[in-house]
């Protein structure tokens, strides 16, 4: 059975790579299996997205596991543009979206302000005094990532962990390399959804099937 189970989910991932990104919600595709989600059509400095991806990082190894989607278009909002500067409600939104593989803590940055969300539903009171702490960093693509930068470090320390956000890093990438890259980036993470919504969906059918 568990043979069976990572052949579907292979299959599944072949055939639906195509359809990973088309689903409406390009966030809750990439927040399965990346702990961030920075698109890159929006010209977020990479020294900028590598420190937020850092920080994020760090927070974890200190036991403060959280994922951070910054949204500084309503492109990126894909078919759920309805909610393009509504923070909170998207917030809110993606976390039930992403609940059955990560059901943990939520960051969504807005130009316009920022939310926390724990699996699907509002973070506590502590958390969400924190983000409105923060002002709305508007649509500077450098602005938004280090607004979820400072907010992941506050988070973080509300909760006892104290880290700090790395330095700015001064190693240029050429746009060549750096969409080369992104480009792979973002195939092999569709895959690895993919996959991973395959597997969740076996598992749902194997329990209805079963009672």
């Amino acid at each position: 059975m568990r043979r069976a189970l990572l052949l579907a989910a292979a299959l599944a991932a072949l055939a639906a790579a195509p359809l990973a990104r088309a689903d409406g919600d390009p966030a809750s595709d990439w927040l399965l299996t990346q702990p961030t989600f920075v698109p890159s059509d929006d010209g977020v400095p990479p020294a900028y997205a590598a420190q937020l991806r850092a920080t994020v990082a760090a927070a974890k190894a200190r036991g403060y596991g959280i994922r951070v989607a910054l949204l500084g278009t309503q492109y990126d909002m894909g078919s759920v543009y309805s909610l393009w500067r509504q923070p909170k409600e998207y917030a809110l939104f993606l976390g039930k979206e992403l609940y059955f593989v990560y059901p943990g803590r939520l960051l969504v940055v807005f130009p316009n302000g920022l939310a926390t969300t724990v699996g699907g539903r509002a973070a506590p009171a502590s958390q969400q005094a924190v983000v409105a702490r923060i002002a709305p960093p508007g649509a500077r693509p450098a602005a938004l990532a280090a607004a979820a930068t400072r907010a992941v470090v506050r988070l973080a320390a509300d909760r006892g962990v104290v880290i700090a956000a790395p330095p700015l890093s001064g190693k240029k990438t050429t746009p060549a390399s750096s969409n080369s890259r992104d480009r792979v980036t973002i195939a092999a993470a569709a895959l690895l959804a993919a996959a991973a919504v395959a597997v969740v969906m076996l598992i749902r059918r194997r329990r209805r099937v079963s009672a």
